[in-house]
């Protein structure tokens, strides 16, 4: 049974994650990989490279929109084929994220929770 009085707090919790989450991988494409480093990975791995400007777009947008609670159900949904993207390039590596190149856990785990918020909403403390 769902604990009305503690469920928004809980979606709360998981919204704000997953935003965090998003913004630290945004992020980290930008200062640590640099654009065309992360264009550069996109390409290796099969993806046209241009499309690493976008993503980390996505990425750092979504993930602040996901923090304030702004559309966060549509938000979280437009994401969800980002993270297919990030499985699909982790998924020949095996189940455990800290195999070489990563494995396809970390990835299809985020997909769950971005479902999730999807499909439970902002929570509370949403714009």
């Amino acid at each position: 049974m769902i604990d009305h009085r503690t469920a928004p707090y809980a979606a709360l919790l998981l919204r704000v994650s997953l935003g965090i989450m998003f913004i630290a991988h945004g992020l980290m494409k930008v200062f640590l990989f640099t654009l065309p480093g992360t264009a550069q990975f996109f390409e290796k791995v099969g993806f046209p490279g241009w499309t690493a400007y976008p993503v980390t777009t996505l990425e750092i947008v979504g993930g602040l929109l996901l923090v304030a609670g702004v559309y966060s159900r549509v938000v979280a949904a437009a994401m969800i084929p980002v993270l297919i993207g990030a499985a699909m390039v982790h998924v020949g590596n095996g189940w455990v994220f800290s195999a070489p190149n990563g494995g396809w856990e970390y990835p299809v785990f985020l997909i769950v929770i971005a479902a999730v918020v999807a499909l439970l909403g902002d929570g509370a403390y949403a714009l």
